[in-house]
């Protein structure tokens, strides 16, 4: 049974930083896409970063320049470095792990709170 693990979410003033971590255990067939989404409270769940197979990186514009994401794929892990957070930045943050044929694997979440 696979399973996503998040780590690195926590309490951070703005202008601060913060490293997510997403490690998978168990076997993912046909890995395309790795990346990050987050949810606000009231609003829609929306893709953070990005990272399919050849390194191609799909980056919302609001964190272009302040987050970086990375995947080691030895290790089934994905990472997202975010700089220079904002408190519109606070949110649950999900991992995601997309297979060519679609299937899409979550994680439970990591909150991140950006204080003003």
């Amino acid at each position: 049974q696979v399973q996503l693990v998040e780590s690195g979410g926590g309490l951070v003033q703005a202008g601060g930083s913060l490293r997510l971590s997403c490690a998978a255990s168990g076997t993912i067939v046909a890995v395309n896409a790795m990346g990050w989404y987050r949810q606000a409270p009231g609003k829609r769940r929306e893709l953070v970063a990005q990272v399919a197979n050849g390194g191609i990186t799909d980056i919302r514009d609001s964190v272009k320049g302040r987050f970086t994401i990375s995947r080691d794929d030895a290790e089934n892990t994905v990472y997202l470095q975010m700089n220079s957070l904002k408190p519109e930045d606070t949110a649950v943050y999900y991992c995601n792990i997309r297979t060519s044929w679609g299937r899409d694997y979550w994680g439970e979440g990591t909150l991140v709170t950006v204080s003003s």
